[in-house]
């Protein structure tokens, strides 16, 4: 084949593009919103401070991925874009209002005093609706537009159309992996007796993330012909059988690294191995992130919209490069710098937000 006959399927580039962003955004930002979600769930006023001081430096920057990924769907997709934020208007704007009452909270928590329980109840709301929010979209995305509903009909801002009993429940799906992150993270981060708290309450989330990641698959394969058809026509089960069984065994890995031993025990191995239940949660994102674009590939909307036909022009796309090429390696190195600054217990650097 001579080098003139190669081409570059652009399109397919930004979308995995738009892929890490969004699995980046749910990574980071997903375990700083599932502190949030946890928060309650700590009595103390140490506590409480100890979970704000595991995020207080990298929070603002999580949230970077969320703009990234917006710019990328925005310039690269722009049909698609405009379809998702008209149709899904309203817990957009719900997400955000959300994200901006915990963003003040951080702000002002740290300079009260008699006002700070307001600031935590603002936090920890800001973070359970906007976990909620985001789980509503990506269930009303995987659902699809109702067959016979135009896009312009349910673009309506009053329209209700992504709620329905299978958004509500992979609502709560999000909230539970992002808590199970949460949780994760501190056990990574914490010691003693918040430490065990932390692997306690992962078990019980990891349980209850299981549940929900089963009951929408089962949920998909049912509802969805074109999703049932990619699963379970031919062999492609078993093809495709490594995802559950990785799955499996990831959370099994997760279960035996959350120690909820005490910590005063010989049996007690101190700081071995404290971030495996974090990445092994991150690691069921991941195989549940990859096994919606096994069921949903090529298509942005369900039935609607493949990535090509909401593709820009290629010559929007060649522009767009210049950004990707200056951006995507400083976004990543600030990120990984940031994290290897703050790596280590909480308490072994100063406060410094």
């Amino acid at each position: 084949m001579e080098l003139s006959q190669i081409t570059f399927d652009l399109p397919l580039f930004y979308f995995l593009i738009l892929g890490f962003a969004i699995f980046m955004y749910v990574l980071l930002d997903g375990f700083d919103l599932g502190i949030g979600i946890l928060f309650p769930w700590f009595e103390s006023k140490a506590e409480k401070d100890h979970l704000m001081r595991s995020i207080s430096h990298v929070w603002d920057g999580n949230e970077t991925w969320l703009i990234f990924g917006g710019v990328i769907l925005f310039a690269a997709f722009p049909a698609a874009y405009a379809a998702l934020t008209s149709t899904f208007y309203l817990p957009i704007m719900i997400m955000l209002f959300a994200l901006i009452f915990r963003g003040v909270a951080f702000e002002y928590r740290f300079k009260s005093d008699r006002s700070k329980p307001w600031w935590d109840f603002a936090f920890s709301t800001g973070s359970t609706v906007a976990a909620f929010c985001q789980g509503m979209i990506l269930g009303a995305v995987v659902q699809g537009i109702p067959a016979g509903v135009n896009i312009a009909e349910a673009s309506m801002a009053s329209s209700w159309i992504w709620v329905t009993p299978f958004s509500v429940m992979t609502g709560f799906a999000v909230m539970t992996g992002y808590a199970l992150l949460a949780a994760g993270y501190l056990y990574m981060k914490s010691r003693d007796a918040l430490q065990i708290k932390a692997a306690k309450y992962g078990r019980r989330l990891l349980v209850a993330l299981l549940f929900f990641m089963m009951a929408v698959s089962i949920w998909t394969v049912i509802d969805q012909v074109e999703i049932r058809q990619r699963w379970l026509s031919g062999l492609n089960f078993l093809w495709l059988s490594p995802l559950p069984i990785l799955s499996i065994l990831l959370a099994c890995v997760a279960w035996q690294r959350f120690d909820t031993r005490n910590a005063d025990s010989d049996l007690h191995e101190k700081h071995v191995h404290e971030n495996w239940p974090f990445w092994c949660a991150a690691g069921l994102f991941l195989l549940g992130f990859a096994g919606l674009l096994v069921g949903l590939f090529p298509y942005l909307i369900p039935r609607q919209m493949t990535l090509w036909s909401a593709a820009a022009p290629d010559s929007s796309l060649q522009f767009l490069m210049f950004g990707i090429v200056i951006f995507l390696p400083l976004i990543c190195a600030y990120t990984l710098w940031g994290y290897r600054v703050f790596s280590g217990k909480i308490e072994d650097y100063q406060e410094g937000y």
